[in-house]
């Protein structure tokens, strides 16, 4: 498509989801015009370990409800579109090297979290690969080929999964980018500053610039920010129905082993307290993934705390292989993931003719990429959508229940418990009961007074601050009425 004819659709946003929208639109002879600025700021995936995990991300609180359920039975099936995808890449972007960086998943347990949420996790994903009749083998951590933890840190049980894989984030952003402008896509480097509207309809989109680029259909893919485009009188009632979103801000590097030796396969811990669990994949020549940290941000961040970093590389270290304190460091990278105010994504009609969205995917956007952009084009293209779980997230909606009041406080006693250990305190006995004891009644309260009847995920109840909680408000009361 040249700059001058005008798109049918404008895809707001550059990472995985964004990015695979446009360009599964415009192999469907669709006009495409993507906007985003080309270093891609304050995006999940460029910090991404791009691990395609389905099994290995299941959680006891997952599990624990139907919208859980409907979550985990997605990612199941977007599991099955990579190899496609991948080869479907290689075909459009001119580059055949193939995405993908690791070998199956090893699944570790250790001793560096805690009982209720690292065991409970891990039966977890035993469990659900049994229920699925998924291949999986346990393994002996002691007789895995290139980890030397710490010996305090080492891994006690472990569980391989063949058909999780893991793909280079980088190499998937830059072959999307190829891939889009080879079938006639428009790739606009510049940031978005809101939607326009008339008579109710949307009708493009104003750049900060002040320039405006008009469609007929707008998708924002904006990952955590993606709200903050739908400002304006006639977007307002819309907006305030929509689950609002906060960052889960993340920090990942990138080092080179001092003997530039690898391991084949992913490596990872459960998920632990509020984040991903501890994991390292391998990229090519001697460079190595390593991953990540989540904390609930009000607001997107750009830059790494040094704590941050500092936790993440110590983990590294400790629980993986001792030696990468004489690894290089090559780049920290930082990430946004965008987590709804129930937990749930956000996909499919933006509740104003002509907008569409598809953000909220918190730690599973990447994963969901090609699932995500086939069901968006159908739904564009005037059809049914290919997935009837996805109806369930639609973007205007009430607050999703992901588990009981009850279960939620508990949950987030229990990750806040969690990350003392994670950080090896050392308190006596005693402790721990009476804290627990101190978070339950804190939590409830908090809980209680903020609405009667909802409840946000445990991750938001103990990052709740002063603007969180006047988010969270407004949307309640938008549905209370």
């Amino acid at each position: 498509m040249s700059s001058g004819q005008t798109p049918d659709v404008i895809v707001v946003g550059n990472g995985a989801v964004g990015a695979s929208i446009a360009f599964e639109l415009s192999r469907r002879d669709i006009r495409v015009t993507r906007i985003g600025r080309e270093t891609r700021p304050y995006a999940a995936s460029t910090a991404a370990g791009a691990m395609l995990g389905c099994f290995g991300e299941v959680t006891t609180s997952l599990l624990a409800s139907e919208h859980g359920r409907a979550k985990l039975d997605m990612d199941h099936r977007a599991r099955r579109y990579w190899q496609e995808w991948d080869e479907l890449l290689s075909e459009q972007s001119g580059d055949a090297d193939s995405l993908f960086s690791a070998k199956g998943t090893f699944v570790l347990l250790n001793s560096m979290g805690s009982a209720p949420v690292d065991s409970g996790n891990f039966r977890a994903i035993e469990s659900t690969l049994k229920e699925y009749d998924e291949p999986y083998e346990t393994v002996d951590p002691e007789e895995l080929d290139w980890m030397e933890p710490n010996d305090l840190s080492r891994s006690l049980r472990g569980m391989y999964i063949p058909g999780e894989h893991a793909v280079d984030s980088h190499r998937l952003l830059v072959k999307l980018d190829q891939a889009l402008v080879k079938a006639g896509g428009r790739i606009v480097d510049a940031e978005a500053a809101g939607l326009r509207t008339e008579n109710g309809r949307v009708t493009g989109v104003e750049l900060v610039s002040g320039e405006v680029l008009h469609a007929d259909h707008v998708v924002v893919a904006a990952g955590a920010r993606s709200l903050d485009l739908l400002h304006g009188d006639e977007l307002a009632d819309v907006r305030r129905r929509m689950p609002p979103m906060v960052s889960g801000y993340g920090v990942s590097a990138l080092v080179e082993t001092e003997d530039r030796q690898l391991p084949s396969s992913v490596l990872r811990t459960p998920n632990r307290a509020f984040a991903c669990g501890l994991h390292c994949v391998p990229r090519t020549d001697g460079v190595l993934y390593l991953g990540a940290t989540n904390i609930i941000s009000p607001q997107p961040r750009k830059l790494a705390a040094v704590g941050d970093l500092q936790f993440l590389l110590g983990c590294a270290v400790d629980q993986l292989h001792t030696n990468l304190s004489e690894a290089a460091l090559l780049s920290v990278q930082v990430g946004n993931r965008p987590v709804p105010a129930d937990g749930f994504p956000l996909v499919g009609s933006g509740g104003v003719d002509g907008l569409w969205l598809a953000t909220g995917t918190y730690r599973d956007g990447l994963h969901q990429s090609p699932l995500l952009a086939q069901h968006m084009a159908t739904l564009i293209e005037g059809g049914e959508g290919r997935f009837d779980f996805l109806s369930s997230f639609t973007p205007v909606r009430a607050p999703l229940s992901g588990a009981t009041r009850e279960q939620v406080v508990t949950t987030a006693v229990e990750h806040m418990m969690a990350t003392g250990y994670e950080y090896k305190w050392n308190v006596t006995p005693e402790w721990p009961p009476r804290m627990e004891r101190h978070l339950r009644r804190f939590y409830s309260a908090l809980v209680e007074e903020l609405h009667p009847d909802f409840t946000p995920p445990a991750e938001l109840v103990a990052a709740m601050t002063g603007e969180i909680r006047e988010t969270l408000t407004r949307y309640y009361d938008a549905w209370a009425r």
